[in-house]
């Protein structure tokens, strides 16, 4: 399959929709004539709904490294997190957080371009769709699909641009330019709070629509109520609304049951039965080296996996219980020689590794810790990009029973989620408060490694980044073995990009 879609330019959140796909190429060359010929039918609109999906693992901004979802997920998410170990010196303002305030870095920028191009692009579904031709039912689901991409994109953002929500004097400290119109008009910041408020509106009116349409989505890159409430309840956890974020991972996981050990170790690459939201990939919508599996699979031939294989930190690894199927994901060098200052492969354990998995490429550089978790489909990087499993819901839920003091429910989870799915059938908690909570916080690491979450979530239990170096019993280079507390560097907050502000006269 592939995908029709529309090309969209943005900037700042303002939206220019353009004639620019096959189906499109002929007609109205303006951009309000475009408009109305898109939304003129719903079966026009479902390519403008496709165009989202298909933004999101698009290149951006003309440059190789942005690549829509799976940057965030990539240098938002796991390069500055505890337990991913990248061996990129020069990539140190990055992975230690130093250019939270540097308004003028492309790294600061990128995620407000890029999650604004999704939100007008939304805005203008979710305005003009109404007047679409066609069944009342097909304007019921794409609208509710566009409210779900604006809650989406807008939670995201959230969490970058805005404060944790312990110091965000609930939520009234200034976040993000609430644009709700499909307008490039200054708009203030608006508050943390108000944020939150307007994620959980579109999310009410997109499951109520879900509800009215009846619709079933045919591919697990379309969004359905699921979708809509796996958002809910990882907004609402970082909002600290326990009860919402319980309520709504329950009903999100319900209909996606935890996979197997054989789908677990498959790769990552490819939808299991608790894949709930995903991005399409394959072989006709390759980004080539700029993807997220060109950056992490094992088996990719791109320069980023070959010279600098992404392996996990030695303090985490060595938490991972022996009978954990999770352990068997990297490269274990005990008992094969490694250079111990680098955590290069000695021949033994490069032999070791090529048994294990004949499919590394053959000029692969190999490291102790090395990741076989995520494995692409087709080379340099092809594969599917997972944003919601059933996994992280179960997560979810245990961490808002804890904080909802219902602590036998929360190690429930955890034992469902790790025991009974085979991924350590050993397991078993009995654990209580504190000691509860960081199991529960060890678990959300092992079982999302690599995913994206590690930096974010972080951030929202306010913990500090602290990374060993070898001489300290870890495995970072030098330059990235740091310390950043949780007070520190704008709080981890991004701060408004420049280029917002000098075309936003309504922010200082």
């Amino acid at each position: 399959m592939k995908f029709s879609f529309l090309k969209y330019i943005a900037l700042s959140g303002a939206l220019l929709l353009s004639a620019c796909s096959s189906d499109f190429l002929e007609t109205e060359p303006s951009d309000e004539t475009g408009a109305a010929t898109v939304f003129e039918t719903t079966d026009n609109a479902k390519l403008a709904i496709n165009g989202i999906a298909r933004l999101m693992t698009n290149q951006h901004m003309g440059t190789q490294g942005f690549n829509g979802e799976g940057t965030i997920k990539m240098y938002y998410g796991n390069y500055p997190g505890n337990h991913f170990v990248v061996g990129l010196p020069g990539w140190s303002p990055i992975i230690n957080g130093d250019y939270y305030d540097n308004v003028t870095s492309i790294y600061n920028y990128y995620p407000w371009y890029y999650y604004y191009k999704l939100i007008a692009n939304a805005n203008e579904i979710i305005h003009n769709i109404d007047g679409a031709e066609g069944p009342q039912e097909e304007i019921d689901y794409i609208k509710a699909q566009a409210l779900t991409y604006r809650a989406y994109s807008y939670s995201m953002l959230a969490q970058l641009y805005g404060n944790r929500w312990d110091d965000s004097n609930n939520g009234s400290t200034k976040a993000l330019v609430l644009r709700l119109e499909p307008t490039s008009e200054s708009m203030p910041l608006s508050s943390l709070g108000d944020v939150y408020d307007q994620v959980y509106r579109d999310l009410d009116d997109a499951l109520e629509l879900f509800d009215l349409s009846g619709y079933q989505r045919q591919e697990n890159f379309e969004i359905d109520a699921s979708v809509a409430q796996a958002v809910y309840a990882r907004a609402a956890l970082n909002k600290q609304d326990y009860e919402t974020a319980a309520n709504y991972a329950a009903e999100a996981k319900a209909s996606y049951p935890l996979m197997n050990v054989a789908d677990y170790k498959a790769g990552f690459a490819n939808p299991t039965s608790e894949w709930i939201w995903s991005s399409y990939g394959a072989l006709d919508e390759t980004l080539y080296f700029y993807s997220y599996f060109a950056y992490i699979a094992y088996n990719s031939t791109a320069s980023a996996v070959r010279t600098t294989p992404k392996r996990i930190s030695k303090e985490l690894y060595d938490k991972i219980p022996a009978s954990d199927i999770r352990r068997d994901l990297f490269l274990d060098p005990e008992g094969f020689d490694y250079n111990n200052n680098t955590g290069e492969a000695g021949d033994d354990l490069i032999e070791n590794a090529y048994d294990r998995y004949p499919d590394l490429a053959s000029n692969a550089t190999i490291y102790a810790h090395m990741q076989f978790k995520v494995k692409a489909n087709d080379q340099p990087g092809v594969g599917n990009l997972n944003h919601f499993r059933s996994s992280e819901l179960y997560l979810i839920e245990a961490e808002a029973n804890y904080f909802l003091e219902n602590e036998t429910a929360a190690a429930n989870l955890l034992e469902e989620l790790t025991a009974s799915t085979g991924r350590d059938p050993e397991y078993t908690c009995t654990l209580t408060g504190t000691d509860l909570f960081n199991e529960i916080k060890k678990y959300r690491a092992i079982e999302l490694w690599g995913e994206g979450f590690d930096w974010f979530d972080t951030k929202r239990w306010n913990d500090p980044i602290d990374r060993k170096s070898v001489s300290e019993g870890g495995n970072f280079i030098s330059s990235l073995a740091v310390k950043v507390e949780p007070h520190e560097k704008n709080k981890w907050t991004w701060k408004t990009p420049q280029k917002e502000v000098d075309t936003n006269d309504m922010i200082d």
